[in-house]
């Protein structure tokens, strides 16, 4: 059975007081409740102090990437067995800042998500559309080629992942799908991944998520939780989407 899940994306924020408060934070206000849970994806630098400070915790902590490559001569790049030691549980996958500033196509965001899973990180694949391509009725055909790419590349393994709808023209931007738009695609891509025999995969929806709309989001029947980003960066907000 699909619970809520909300995982805060904290990009490239932090420092180790700011961070040292935010951890505390959400250790002591957070209390696990079944079908509820909470996560923070953090730089890699701040790994171990996240791994120390939520110990004992109810809060998850993740990588807001990870290398398709094992290992080897890739400078810079982090695999997902170096992350597995830091006790790592999730790591994103295809953002959309990562797919528009480091041009990662679609097959590469597969291979990120196998080499996760093989190290026991269940990785958050991401997928969404710009403002154009919605304008162009092109939603539909361009979250379904992003998923496809990933159920091609991890068969009977997909179910295993975690799922994020993010519309790019939303991220960052303060606009917000309503509940209903969001409901649309998320149906759609429960119904991509029910096909490969993943139906209850959570998927979770990205952009501009807030506690003043996370609510209503929730209450949507395919959205099963949340990927928030500047708003996570208040420990309090945070607490109050995912207490939603």
């Amino acid at each position: 059975m699909r619970g809520t899940l909300t995982v805060g994306n904290w990009k490239m924020n932090g420092g180790l007081a700011d961070n040292a408060t935010r951890f505390a934070a959400l250790a002591r206000g957070f209390r696990a409740v079944p079908g509820r849970a909470l996560a923070v994806c953090v730089p890699f630098p701040y790994l171990a102090q996240a791994r120390d400070a939520l110990a004992g915790s109810a809060v998850g902590y993740g990588a807001q990437d990870v290398s398709r490559h094992a290992s080897g001569a890739f400078t810079g790049e982090v695999s997902a067995a170096m992350l597995a030691e830091f006790g790592v549980r999730y790591a994103i996958v295809g953002h959309s800042e990562r797919r528009q500033y480091h041009g990662e196509r679609d097959d590469e965001v597969g291979a990120k998500a196998r080499g996760a899973l093989a190290a026991g990180i269940t990785p958050i694949v991401c997928v969404g559309e710009t403002l154009a391509e919605r304008d162009a009725g092109s939603t539909g055909a361009v979250v379904g080629r992003q998923l496809g790419a990933v159920i091609e590349v991890l068969g009977v393994s997909v179910d295993r992942i975690v799922l994020a709808y993010e519309p790019v023209w939303a991220i960052g931007t303060g606009r917000t799908a309503s509940p209903e738009q969001a409901q649309e695609v998320h149906a759609r891509l429960r119904s991509q991944l029910a096909a490969a025999g993943a139906k209850d995969v959570p998927v979770l929806y990205g952009g501009s998520v807030k506690a003043a709309n996370a609510a209503a989001l929730y209450a949507m029947p395919d959205v099963d939780g949340g990927l928030v980003g500047g708003a996570s960066l208040d420990a309090n907000e945070l607490l109050a989407i995912a207490g939603s």
